[in-house]
């Protein structure tokens, strides 16, 4: 089951690439993850969540943007696949399955940034502008990476 919650969140993080690490985060500072004896135990640090979830604000942000470049461009896509590693390798982690786990995200990550941008184009399309289809696009990031991090708990 945790495989496939890091398989999940990995797909929140070809999404929007900080949101997945921002609700990991503060599912670890919770108390609802539990790395602490792990190699990650940093994402669930008094200041991460802070710093990560400003980070996915600004992403919400900037994705509107005219100037925003694609998703699937090496840069905007390594920043999915390492949002997405570490986010699988923390629910991984609280299981004893690290390597497992960034591995699922990886290639969860790989999904989402390409299955999210075919089905965004798709929406845009049938709206006729791109603004109604990235909004529901950050819907489904913010409220999946929500109900994600519940089910690690």
């Amino acid at each position: 089951m945790m495989i496939f919650l890091a398989l999940l969140i990995g797909v929140i993080a070809g999404l929007r690439a900080m949101t997945a690490p921002a609700a990991i985060a503060w599912a670890a500072n919770l108390g609802w993850l539990d790395v602490s004896q792990t190699p990650l135990a940093f994402i669930g640090y008094k200041w991460t969540p802070l710093i990560l979830t400003v980070l996915a604000l600004g992403e919400l942000i900037t994705d509107k943007l005219p100037g925003t470049p694609s998703r699937k461009v090496l840069v905007q896509f390594g920043t999915r696949l390492a949002s997405g590693a570490l986010s699988g390798a923390a629910i991984g982690a609280s299981a004893g399955l690290l390597a497992l786990g960034l591995v699922a995200g990886i290639v969860g990550a790989t999904i989402g940034t390409y299955g999210g941008a075919a089905v965004r184009a798709r929406l845009a399309t049938s709206f006729g502008r791109d603004l109604p289809a990235a909004l529901i696009e950050d819907a489904v990031a913010v409220v999946g990476a929500l109900l994600i991090v519940a089910a690690v708990s």
